[in-house]
């Protein structure tokens, strides 16, 4: 008796060391910054090494065939709309490219990953996490509060008159973008999420510019919904958000990422995120540049495939980088909850594998984000894996996913 005694201490003893040494090895790492980030081999990742390159080689060979140039690619496609002059910088992007992370370590790598690029609309997830900073600093009390009482009187930075100042006589000198009694109802969960219907003119784009119906008349007579009713994908109300939150910062939106998310996690000096040449407004004293949520008119965020991948693991993590917590769990909870009238977005740019119907090959708690290009941050929580792929055909983009599922072991 005694000695089964001891056997069964014995035993237990094993299996609790064998289960902290299991919760040991299942501590996340996380990367240094810079070129500090270590690399595993397939196999040591649990990933077949064969299926793998074959998954690299799809997406290289699923180039989009848009032109490289993105300024010619711009004036092809959003170009062609009204008002769809670009009026922020444009860059020739590079070859296809992507990063693989298991467990946070790199599994591969191909193209050009520390190419700065522009990334469209992915630059809409790092402006909601701007919101989310200041939603956890007690910035905004709320997402359910009207943006309204937030947001103090812009005043545009206008170059000197070139003539008789008379000719500017009784035009606004202050944006006022919340008068009506309907956008006095739009809070900041309507704007996160693509929900507002605001109607009107930001930064020289009407808002029914923007991938304009084929009715414009009708478009422009419309009654407009009551916020939260109808999901509509528009830049001109992402700038609008864009706009809000500096105004609540009170600082240019690209210091605030910096200090309170990419400079944490590592990423390195060489993004930046651009406004519009005309985008400029004076605030407490100081020439700021509102940012763009998007490069649909030009600008938005340039970043190299390194930091975005930095930026999906983040989020892969839930807002925790290496024991700091950089975004709530509330937050991230937010960001990952279903919009009612569109079930598969979340807060911009989360988009959410709601019914695996965007990426039948993915689990639906698989989420990503997404911009034209096609760029795509994938993140999927159940098999500890990001996915960051750039300049693929948008009907190629489950076609990879599954490669890259197959490969695991």
């Amino acid at each position: 008796m005694r000695i089964n005694k001891i056997l069964l201490v014995a035993l237990s003893l094993f299996l609790w060391n064998l289960g902290l040494s299991a919760q040991q090895q299942k501590a996340a790492y996380y990367p240094g910054p810079g070129d500090n980030w270590e690399h595993r081999t397939p196999q040591e990742a649990g990933m077949d090494p064969g299926r793998l390159q074959a998954a690299i080689q799809y997406a290289i060979d699923n180039e989009t065939q848009a032109p490289r140039d993105l300024e010619q690619a711009h004036y092809q496609t959003f170009g062609r709309e009204p008002f769809g002059d670009g009026i922020g910088p444009f860059r020739e992007r590079g070859a296809p490219t992507g990063i693989i992370l298991r467990h946070g370590y790199i599994v591969a790598e191909w193209g050009a990953p520390e190419r700065v690029d522009m990334t469209f609309s992915v630059a809409k997830s790092f402006l909601s996490t701007t919101v989310g900073l200041a939603y956890d600093r007690g910035l905004i009390r709320s997402v359910q509060d009207p943006v309204y009482p937030y947001m103090a009187p812009v005043v545009p930075m206008l170059p000197p008159a070139i003539s008789n100042k008379a000719d500017q006589l009784g035009q606004p000198k202050v944006l006022e973008l919340f008068t009506t009694e309907q956008h006095r109802m739009i809070n900041w969960d309507h704007l996160l999420r693509q929900t507002s219907d605001w109607a009107g003119v930001l930064w020289g784009k009407p808002d029914w510019a923007d991938r304009p119906a084929k009715d414009l008349d009708e478009e422009r007579r419309r009654e407009r919904h009551l916020p939260g009713l109808v999901y509509e994908y528009n830049d001109v109300r992402v700038n609008l958000l864009a706009l809000a939150a500096m105004n609540v910062w009170r600082r240019p939106l690209p210091q605030v990422l910096k200090e309170y998310i990419m400079d944490p996690i590592g990423a390195s000096p060489a993004w930046r995120w651009y406004g519009y040449e005309n985008s400029w407004v004076v605030m407490d004293g100081q020439a700021m540049q509102a940012v763009s949520g998007g490069g649909h008119w030009g600008g938005g965020m340039f970043i190299s495939a390194y930091d975005l991948a930095r930026f999906g693991y983040l989020t892969l993590r839930r807002g925790q980088w290496e024991g700091r917590r950089l975004l709530s769990e509330d937050w991230v909870n937010m960001a990952l909850t279903p919009t009612p009238v569109k079930q598969d977005y979340g807060f911009m740019n989360w988009f959410l594998n709601t019914g695996r119907e965007r990426l039948p090959s993915a689990p639906e708690s698989a989420f990503f984000h997404l911009g034209a290009g096609t760029n795509m941050v994938y993140v999927d929580p159940d098999n500890d894996l990001v996915i960051v792929v750039r300049w693929i055909e948008s009907d190629a983009l489950d076609g990879l996913v599954q490669r890259v599922l197959e490969a695991l072991e």
